[in-house]
């Protein structure tokens, strides 16, 4: 389902939320994340074949499945957040700015060591925020919910965090966590953001921008539009918030792609507030099954996003099969179950004449998408696809010789 906003009805996003996310914002994140190892871009394929096949001018992947080695886009948020809160502890106790070189140093490792951090996870999140608390030196305690895969816990545990289960979803998981940080005095480094909250999930959402700013820095020419998969939403504000402080007034439309079984952004557009959906069945898109939104994503999203498109459980899968075996001449790409739904949902419109019309989709189309993870479950990724992740990589791109499938 396709729905178009009005956007009159919404102010414009606080200048200093903005700000954050703009130029100076990604250096700053990018200074602090040069910290981490396998700090390396990630890939941006041109997908010249898919783009014929849809009718589209050219169409770009940014490929987050291997970014820092953790699977997923997330490892930019978390880790960053989470460095960020010990240096900042640092700065503040010594009284003297602690530089990111100063991270691994005795001094700082040693304030670290009396922190704990903490967040709610359907996977990635909790990676992320795990790992940049093992870099950092801090006690992480990571609560994930019953729809968490064990092999998903498994990973945030190996480095070394404590996972705590908690019973009902991903919204349920977010409530013990802070009610559990406010009686241990541990800090809650949360992608989402509520009445109160909100610095922390800015400075997560910060941490997206440098994924945009690579993808921008690499594109010939500037994108048309952006399909941005959206949980709570804060990967699709970031870099729409990005694309608007590089692009300005000839930015891309925005489009917000969700799962049909956890579309809180789409409902909170059709409704002109922000709207938390009914808790239902789950969905194979594990990693945006959120009700509720972001109240910082929401205030970015409801003025610049153009359009909201809800996924059925098919329409996710099937994109991963594409993606496993492209069109020819298009590399092989591993996207998780959540990693290809900005895609799908460019799929979506283009089926739709409405979608299509409203949002200008043509041979003139400059459209890049999003990657957000790899096979961070490849257990499922392999039932789901009938491939491993390893014979999807093995395969390489495929011949031009291969006839299109699409």
């Amino acid at each position: 389902m396709f729905f178009a906003p009005a956007h009159r009805q919404f102010e414009r996003p606080r200048p200093h939320v903005m700000q954050a996310l703009g130029q100076e914002g990604r250096a700053k994140a990018a200074a602090m994340l040069g910290a981490c190892p396998r700090n390396l871009p990630t890939p941006l394929h041109d997908m010249n074949g898919l783009a014929r096949a849809l009718g589209l001018g050219t169409l770009a992947v940014k490929d987050e499945g291997q970014r820092l080695g953790l699977g997923s886009f997330k490892a930019l948020g978390g880790a960053y957040a989470v460095m960020r809160l010990v240096l900042d502890e640092a700065s503040r106790q010594t009284k003297r700015r602690c530089p990111p070189a100063a991270l691994l140093s005795p001094e700082v490792k040693a304030f670290a060591a009396g922190m704990s951090v903490t967040c709610a996870t359907d996977g990635n999140h909790g990676r992320s925020v795990a790992a940049g608390a093992r870099i950092a030196g801090c006690r992480s305690v990571i609560f994930v919910h019953q729809g968490v895969s064990e092999e998903r816990a498994a990973a945030i545990a190996r480095y070394g965090a404590q996972v705590r289960r908690t019973t009902g979803s991903y919204d349920d998981s977010v409530r013990e966590a802070a009610e559990t940080a406010k009686s241990q005095g541990w800090t809650v480094v949360s992608d989402t953001s509520w009445e109160g909250y909100e610095h922390i999930p800015l400075t997560v959402m910060q941490g997206y921008t440098v994924m945009a700013g690579e993808a921008f820095d690499a594109l010939p020419e500037p994108p048309t539009h952006l399909f941005l998969q959206a949980g709570v939403g804060g990967m699709a504000a970031a870099v729409a918030a990005h694309a608007q402080a590089v692009y300005g007034a000839a930015m891309p439309k925005i489009v917000v792609v969700e799962p049909a079984r956890a579309a809180c952004l789409f409902a909170s557009a059709r409704a002109g507030r922000l709207t938390e959906v009914p808790h239902g069945e789950p969905t194979v898109m594990g990693m945006l099954e959120c009700y509720m939104p972001s109240a910082l994503a929401w205030e970015i999203l409801a003025p610049l996003a153009n359009g909201y498109v809800t996924l059925e459980e098919d329409e996710a899968v099937a994109i991963m099969k594409r993606l496993a075996v492209p069109q020819a001449g298009d590399p092989a790409i591993v996207a998780g179950e959540s990693g290809g739904t900005g895609l799908a949902g460019l799929v979506a419109c283009l089926t739709d004449d409405g979608a299509r019309a409203a949002l200008d989709l043509g041979l003139q189309s400059r459209v890049l998408v999003f990657n957000s993870e790899g096979a961070t479950d490849p257990g499922l990724y392999a039932q789901l696809v009938g491939r491993t992740p390893e014979n999807v990589i093995a395969s390489g791109p495929v011949s031009p010789e291969r006839p299109d499938h699409g």
